[in-house]
């Protein structure tokens, strides 16, 4: 386990609106030239969906094969902004974010994990979405490890790899049990975990 400061960071609880993204049959673009399929936990995951929004952003979705995006168990992200920008300066646009869906949401509860020697951070934390009778449909826990980089054609920027891990309906209590039992767990691993080299196109 990396060596890090940790600073809590308790909220009110936050209910964030899942938002599922309209998929097509046209394939996905490696726009981040990334080897595949990515092996995290023993399972193979492999690009489903990309987007390239602006100039200096990308996005890369992985999923196991079988698995549909709308009711995904476990998900990989790998997201891009290139240019001069920090770690830090991106996890505070994210904690904005954050705060932002609070004021129409209950609760969330996330922690943020500094190394110092490296400047990288981590960023855990949970959403919940309900059910039009206020029982919790969707569980979402995501853990978010940031990152510089610089690729072989000496592009800068931040690097984003991501686990998000989701439970539905009758499965959510179950899936909260073992979060607080194991929470630690999946920090540890995408904090030790190789980041896949980039390069962008």
């Amino acid at each position: 386990m990396i060596k890090k400061q940790i600073i809590y960071i308790l909220l009110l609880p936050l209910i964030m609106p899942v938002i599922i993204k309209a998929q097509t049959n046209k394939p996905a673009t490696n726009y981040l030239n990334v080897t595949g399929p990515i092996v995290f936990e023993n399972k193979s995951f492999r690009l489903n969906w990309s987007s390239h929004p602006s100039v200096n952003f990308y996005k890369q979705e992985y999923l196991t094969i079988g698995e549909d995006v709308n009711k995904y168990k476990m998900m990989l992200m790998l997201d891009v902004i290139a240019g001069e920008t920090t770690p830090k300066n991106v996890v505070s646009s994210k904690i904005a974010e954050i705060k932002k869906m609070k004021e129409g949401n209950p609760m969330v509860n996330y922690e943020i994990i500094q190394n110092p020697k490296t400047g990288e951070y981590l960023l855990d934390f949970l959403l919940t979405a309900n059910a039009a009778d206020g029982t919790t449909s969707i569980v979402e826990r995501n853990v978010y490890r940031y990152k510089t980089f610089t690729d072989k054609a000496g592009n800068k920027g931040v690097l984003l790899f991501a686990v998000s891990s989701r439970a539905y309906a009758k499965d959510v209590n179950n899936f909260l049990i073992a979060l607080k039992a194991n929470r630690k767990v999946l920090v540890n691993e995408v904090a030790q975990y190789q980041m896949p080299e980039i390069n962008i196109k």
